[in-house]
């Protein structure tokens, strides 16, 4: 399924706009502050994005740029009421795909979105995301945020983790909700590639996954049983 994140403060607008292509098979959520867009990409990467300019919190342009530099092939679409050429140049310059102004004929936006994706396919699907954790599958890196990241908050930190970190932090991110023993975790990042470890290896691993995460509350320890990974309720 499709899904997007439509970032509008106009609640008829967006309204409409949901109606309208969740009626075409679309999963359609609506962000009416900039601070809920970034909390909820932060959790989750949607097919496309369409963007509002003027919100209550600030501007399209600023989150398009934040968007642009941490998902580099998410789809955007601007659909504001700003339609003047500079503002359409400003739109693109900060990484928009398209731009759409009000008033529109939600016929054409479909066909816009329809003809976008032609060209970029899910590029979602090569982002996992959890906590503030983010992994690229494509590109195999990792990055997080943190309020104990000594970055800005809304800064990416690039983690450099081991082989092993690595596969097992996407084999938790891949089964996000589901409590994972630890034999299932050795059985699937380690002795898949007929490498015996014992029980210990885990603890280490883990324990170093963790530290280099910043403690991370969302890599949660079920006692005697093993791991499980999920977004903070």
């Amino acid at each position: 399924m499709v899904e997007l994140y439509y970032i509008e403060d106009n609640p008829d607008i967006a309204g409409t706009v949901k109606e309208y292509l969740e009626k075409k098979g679309f999963s359609v959520t609506i962000c009416a502050t900039l601070a809920q867009a970034r909390r909820d990409l932060k959790k989750h990467v949607p097919t496309l994005v369409l963007l509002d300019w003027n919100m209550p919190d600030g501007y399209g342009d600023g989150i398009c740029r934040w968007i642009r530099s941490n998902w580099k092939e998410l789809p955007i679409i601007f659909l504001t009421v700003r339609g003047d050429s500079c503002d359409m140049v400003s739109g693109f310059k900060n990484g928009a795909d398209d731009y759409v102004v009000k008033p529109f004929e939600l016929e054409v936006l479909y066909s816009r979105i329809l003809a976008l994706l032609r060209r970029t396919g899910n590029a979602a699907e090569q982002y996992l995301s959890c906590g503030g954790i983010m992994i690229d599958q494509n590109r195999r890196t990792v990055s997080c945020y943190s309020e104990r990241n000594p970055l800005p908050l809304g800064n990416r930190e690039e983690i450099n983790l081991s082989a092993a970190e690595y596969q097992l932090l996407l084999y938790l991110m891949r089964n996000k909700g589901k409590t994972v023993t630890r034999e299932m975790i050795l059985e699937k990042v380690w002795d898949v590639n007929g490498n015996y470890v014992n029980d210990n290896t885990l603890t280490v691993t883990m324990k170093r996954l963790r530290d280099k995460l910043y403690h991370p509350a969302c890599i949660k320890t079920v006692r005697s049983v093993g791991y499980r990974m999920e977004d903070a309720v």
